[in-house]
């Protein structure tokens, strides 16, 4: 009888630690920005071999999650643009898909890149040396990852499907956002609204996370009114404008929602590494950000407000 009662333990213990696992991980977060803020990377930049592995490196993790290609049959969309001098720069984006069957879709995104060796920055920031990014965008990066393990492990079958893109060439210039936007790989009016992470490694209990976007749906104020996580604090925005892709989604018309722990004085520079990321948090803040999402599926429709309708409203 022991014995039984043992095995029935263990069995609740490892179904119990089993079916927690999808919830975001400290530990995971901790371990994606680790490898994708390594050195081995060297600072994932634009048209820079680093920046193709941190695609792959995507592209590998949203297959093994079971999310479908979300660009036809691949999960690359290539792009080429142009910054100032510089002519024809590569770049992709990576795109995966969760088809619950539904007639409306949630964009989750995070870009990949950062600066490089800030080759193609005109002397701006440090040429040759190696800038990292943990924060500035591995820490999305992880975020997204995080999410879609969490709905595509969670056992429910959501009322919206989910494409989530992590953007390439963002730093110069949101590239990937607007790339993506011009050329969508589903109708944007079939999107419920996008979230975007970019900087949600470094959470400042003084300063609480910014949560832009605020003003771009009428019902934001009621899908934000009871989101609250123990640990962090956040504050909103109204504006779906800003220097990161969420911007490019607003311009077309889709509800945005920003997630952004603020800056700080490894901006851009070679010491944004990963011993720097405050990992048990970025848990705390993707866990508020999927009560958002959660929320916000409960409106079969959201209701786009943009910036003339504010400026309107304002007088």
């Amino acid at each position: 009888m022991k014995y039984l009662l043992f095995l029935a333990a263990a069995a609740t213990v490892y179904s119990t630690s089993y079916a927690q696992d999808y919830q975001p991980s400290a530990s995971r977060i901790q371990k994606t920005v680790g490898y994708l803020a390594s050195n081995k990377l060297k600072g994932r930049g634009t048209n820079e071999k680093g920046g193709i592995k941190a695609s792959n490196y995507v592209a590998k993790q949203f297959k093994q999650a079971g999310l479908t290609p979300g660009n036809g049959d691949s999960y690359f969309q290539d792009f080429t643009f142009d910054r100032k001098e510089h002519k024809n720069l590569s770049s992709r984006n990576v795109i995966g898909f969760l088809d619950n069957g539904a007639a409306k879709t949630i964009i989750i995104g995070a870009h990949y890149d950062h600066l490089g060796t800030a080759a193609l920055y005109d002397g701006k920031y440090p040429v040759g040396q190696i800038h990292n990014g943990a924060d500035d965008n591995a820490s999305g990066v992880a975020g997204l990852l995080e999410l879609v393990r969490y709905f595509t492990e969670n056992g429910q079958k959501e009322p919206f499907n989910f494409l989530f893109i992590s953007f390439g060439g963002e730093e110069m210039g949101l590239q990937g956002s607007k790339y993506f936007t011009a050329n969508p790989t589903i109708p944007l009016t079939n999107v419920h609204f996008m979230l975007n992470m970019d900087m949600i490694g470094r959470y400042n209990e003084e300063r609480g996370i910014g949560i832009g976007g605020y003003a771009t749906a009428q019902e934001w104020p009621v899908v934000f009114k009871d989101a609250q996580e123990p640990g962090i604090h956040y504050f909103t925005d109204g504006s779906g404008k800003g220097a990161s892709d969420h911007h490019n989604f607003f311009m077309h018309q889709v509800p945005v929602i920003f997630l952004h722990t603020g800056p700080h004085d490894d901006y851009h520079k070679p010491t944004d590494d990963v011993e720097k990321l405050k990992a048990k948090e970025e848990a705390l803040i993707l866990k508020l950000g999927i009560q958002l999402i959660t929320n916000a599926m409960k409106y079969p429709e959201l209701h786009y407000v943009g910036e003339e309708k504010k400026e309107e409203e304002k007088k």
